[in-house]
């Protein structure tokens, strides 16, 4: 890990001597320290303007880092209520937005990020004490830890998306995350683990849930703003980026949006995007051609982030230059649709408890979903009526890792959601890390919901936070803060809250997105039933960069790991591509190369080599 970690990021140590002393470790150069009462350091890091608000109320004093988060004002009123450890809840849930909460007070402290884990809190030990941090190779590189093989063959071995608490799981033996949805609470030098937050029960009907949707969504896209500070929204088309920018004009009428345009001629995005143009007259409407974007895949061997193996490198060039873009046109603040499909969009697991309860409905919907789906119904009721459990259902992607992947389309009604396979080009010793990865999951395995269907949800929400923070810190290094109203704390408390087979039907597509935005956005974007396709972006793309991702795993350091075979790679990726599964699979490996080869470079004497050849 480099000595100075690129982009924001902080440290949080004890109000102890050892925390003190953990302080010259922190790898930020020209840092920002925030003190305890003591005057000891409290958080050392780098973040943006106004990203940090504190607030003091005698010996308490409370830090609250995100975007925009809350006023020093109201901070400062909140802080003087808390007189215990069990006041901090209270200050926690009066708390607007998706941010970290680090609260201290008489040699005590707690520290706690999001509910979904889009803030996360990771830490590790460092001379006898515990501290934490909200990156990972933060913590890495103050504590000298070496790469963790079992996350590094899981993330180079499968394709796509890893599914959460595998998400979760840092790139370093000895760095910790902790779990949404947990706080770490210290006593001095004792530190132990509490939960603060569980999903709420799904109770309330369509349209009660629906206002407190829009209530939570007017709320977090209300946030303080100011006049001098552009403010941009991403504008594709969709129910999800639309509504947010129809939110935002109410108080920022001249608003920025921005829409790539598309190499398809069969999306159908602009239409729509158009419509809502003509509508937001006051706005600035910027549309990026073809012309002006980067290719996907453009420059392949680009390192997007140091914390993570970068998620998205097929567009990490397309990001960069949003970036610039933004900055360029005055944007300060960028809002971004992404967690919409996340919660919005249907996912049947609800199917198995809405049968025991209501069973004519359950079967209504069953029967939808297998027409719309074309799910084979024996399947689909074998699969409702033997749901298994967690910890199965990873034992399943264990033994079924090497296996040739299942049908396509197959009822997701278990506890899990897409099938785990490792890619042809993994070796047998990435499979049997990786093998080995899934069955300790499998062991630590836990439900998050009673209901499967409100544990699936969780499930897509915390695996998929991974994706947007290195996007974050992204655009934070063109100076755009990227903001996402849809993992706010309280939007996604008023969605959990609604009746699972109400805000999922076969019907209707996100029925409470609709519904809460009915009155602002147009009538023609709430009933579209299509989603812009971006397949030719893609196809040339990957035909035009295929020369230079060859060439990214001439000299692998995958390879030289002994995770990958570049050989069959090679052959897989200049064969004939019958779909886009190869082009996927290929741009999580391509995220992990650039990663290792960064992490091995950066290996200082003395340390841990991040090179050493896996078992």
């Amino acid at each position: 890990m480099s000595e100075s970690v690129r982009g924001p990021g902080f440290a949080v140590l004890p109000d102890t001597p050892a925390g003190a002393a953990a302080r010259p470790a922190v790898p930020i150069a020209v840092p920002q320290v925030v003190a305890h009462a003591s005057g000891r350091p409290w958080l050392v890091g780098r973040w943006g303007r106004d990203q940090c608000v504190t607030a003091a109320a005698g010996p308490v004093r409370v830090a609250v880092i995100g975007v925009r988060p809350v006023t020093a004002a109201r901070l400062s009123r909140l802080a003087a209520q808390v007189r215990s450890p069990a006041d901090v809840d209270r200050l926690a849930a009066d708390l607007p937005g998706a941010c970290h909460l680090v609260v201290s007070f008489g040699g005590q402290m707690r520290l706690q990020g999001t509910a979904t884990g889009l803030r996360r809190v990771v830490h590790a030990r460092l001379h006898g004490t515990t501290v934490a941090a909200d990156r990972a190779d933060l913590l890495a590189a103050m504590t000298r830890a070496s790469v963790d093989e079992h996350a590094l063959a899981i993330r180079a071995s499968c394709r796509g998306v890893l599914p959460s608490p595998l998400s979760e799981q840092t790139m370093w033996s000895g760095v910790v995350a902790l779990p949404p949805g947990d706080c770490l609470v210290w006593d001095r030098d004792r530190v132990r683990q509490a939960r603060w937050w569980r999903p709420p029960e799904p109770r309330e009907p369509l349209e009660t849930g629906a206002r407190a949707v829009r209530t939570a969504l007017e709320a977090a896209t209300s946030r303080q703003h100011a006049p001098a500070e552009g403010l941009s929204s991403d504008l594709s088309g969709g129910m999800d980026s639309t509504s947010l920018c129809f939110l935002a004009a109410r108080h920022t009428p001249d608003l920025t949006t921005v829409r790539w345009a598309e190499a398809g001629a069969g999306n159908d995005d602009p239409a729509f995007a158009a419509h809502a143009t003509r509508l937001l007259d006051r706005a600035e409407h910027l549309l990026v051609p073809q012309r002006q974007l980067p290719r996907i895949f453009d420059d392949p061997q680009m390192l997007a982030d140091t914390e993570q193996p970068f998620p998205f490198t097929r567009t990490a060039a397309r990001f960069r230059h949003l970036g610039n873009l933004l900055a360029r046109s005055g944007s300060r603040r960028h809002l971004a649709g992404h967690g919409g499909d996340e919660l919005f969009s249907a996912l049947p697991g609800y199917l198995h408890q809405l049968l025991w309860r209501h069973p004519v409905t359950a079967i209504r919907h069953t029967r939808g979903y297998a027409a719309l789906k074309r799910w084979p119904l024996s399947a689909t009721f074998a699969g409702l009526l033997r749901p298994g459990d967690v910890a199965g259902w990873w034992r399943a992607q264990a033994e079924h890792l090497t296996a040739p992947p299942p049908p396509r389309r197959r009822p997701v009604l278990g506890w899990g959601l897409w099938p785990m396979r490792v890619t042809p080009w993994v070796t047998d010793a990435g499979v049997e890390l990786t093998r080995e990865a899934l069955r300790r999951t499998a062991d630590q395995a836990e439900t998050w919901a009673d209901d499967p269907g409100q544990h699936q949800a969780l499930l897509v929400l915390r695996s998929s936070t991974s994706l947007y923070r290195p996007l974050a810190r992204m655009l934070a290094g063109a100076g755009v803060e990227l903001d996402l109203p849809y993992f706010d704390d309280s939007v996604v408390e008023a969605v959990l809250g609604v009746r699972l087979h109400e805000r999922s039907t076969p019907w209707r597509y996100k029925p409470l997105l609709a519904d809460a935005m009915r009155g602002t956005v147009p009538d023609q974007v709430l009933g579209r039933s299509t989603k812009g396709e971006y397949g030719e972006d893609l196809r040339i793309g990957f035909r035009h960069n295929l020369p230079a991702i060859l060439d990214t795993f001439a000299d692998s350091a995958l390879a030289a790991h002994g995770l990958i075979d570049t050989d069959i790679l090679r052959t897989r990726l200049l064969a004939p591509q019958a779909d886009e599964t190869t082009v996927f699979a290929v741009e999580s490996l391509l995220g992990c190369e650039t990663w290792l080869r960064a992490e091995r470079s950066a290996a200082a004497p003395g340390r841990p080599d991040a090179a050493t050849t896996a078992p």
